[in-house]
């Protein structure tokens, strides 16, 4: 898999540049970049990959992301209807925005905890969708102080919504106390350090905490926003997608390296979860190294692997 490195229009003296584009063919590779990106897919379904998550979107897809996290997004354009366009709009600027003093003042505290969450990928929904795809429309025409303002409304928007999801699977949602924070990590080193064994289960991770089955599970849920079986699947499926991807290993080698006690049961739940079959998925996202560039209305814009020539990668780069 290579990821290409995206050298954003964004100049030192932006607040934050606005991409907007109709029918643009999504001709571009996976790729990533030091800047913050929040993307807005309108009239178009697809398939979405971000960090080690690849979903199906339908229709509206609304993404925020944090510096460096590789994404791309595919559209079923041979699936759209006749005469129906469909837009994407990309907002993109630095992680450094938000070190000058006054951006510092407690009115900017929840910003700038959504600054850190983003790292891991945020997806909204609902009447945060409906609201931030209105501001987002309005900053691809604005100007000026205008825009500027408009920009940290829809920041503010994002800030405090509730509808969103994780995409990637590092680190867990922010707990409500320490003491549960404490426990919660616990219970994710132990999946994370567990979950290739098949037989774990939830009374394990019970025991661990001195908590009964019923207890912990609603603990679980409370704090990881998926019930314990639906969250350790997800983690085995995103094992199974990283070995698919980065390594030679056969189906039947990555079914057991990844958790699942056999290939029938881990072809239906990763059929279930990405929409193909495992080697489907391995064969679909090989990235083609002779890309394309003629299509791309900013030459240079996408780096390979290595890095321009005379240059060095950020660290987050290197090994591609």
């Amino acid at each position: 898999m290579e990821v290409f490195l995206e050298i954003t229009p964004l100049k030192e003296s932006d607040v934050f540049v606005v991409l907007d584009a109709v029918n643009n063919k999504f001709a571009y590779p996976l790729h990533n970049h030091a800047e913050l990106e929040l993307n807005l897919v309108s009239g178009i379904s697809g398939t979405r990959t971000v960090g080690d998550s690849t979903q199906s979107y339908l229709e509206n897809d609304l993404v925020f992301m944090g510096p460096y996290l590789y994404h791309k997004w595919d559209g079923a354009i041979e699936a759209q209807p006749k005469g129906k366009n469909y837009r994407v709009i990309t907002i993109q600027f630095g992680s450094d925005l938000f070190t000058a003093q006054l951006l510092q003042k407690e009115h900017y505290h929840k910003i700038r905890k959504l600054l850190q969450r983003c790292a891991r990928g945020m997806r909204f929904y609902g009447k945060t969708y409906e609201d931030a795809f209105l501001r987002m429309q309005e900053l691809t025409t604005d100007k000026g102080m205008d825009s500027v303002l408009e920009f940290f409304k829809l920041l503010d928007v994002l800030s405090r919504s509730t509808e969103f999801e994780y995409l990637n699977s590092v680190g867990l949602a922010p707990p409500t106390s320490k003491s549960d924070s404490r426990r919660i990590q616990l219970a994710y080193t132990y999946i994370l350090e567990n979950f290739s064994n098949h037989l774990m289960k939830v009374s394990d991770l019970a025991g661990l905490m001195n908590m009964s089955d019923s207890a912990f599970s609603h603990f679980f849920r409370k704090h990881a926003h998926h019930s314990f079986k639906q969250f350790l699947i997800d983690i085995r499926v995103r094992f199974a997608c990283k070995l698919l991807l980065d390594s030679e290993e056969t189906i039947t080698e990555i079914c057991f390296h990844s958790g699942f006690n056999n290939v029938t049961n881990f072809n239906r739940l990763f059929m279930k979860y990405r929409h193909c079959a495992p080697l489907q998925y391995r064969k679909s996202h090989e990235e083609n190294p002779d890309f394309d560039w003629s299509g791309q209305l900013t030459q240079n814009r996408f780096v390979p692997a290595g890095g321009p020539e005379g240059h060095e990668l950020p660290p987050a780069l290197a090994g591609g």
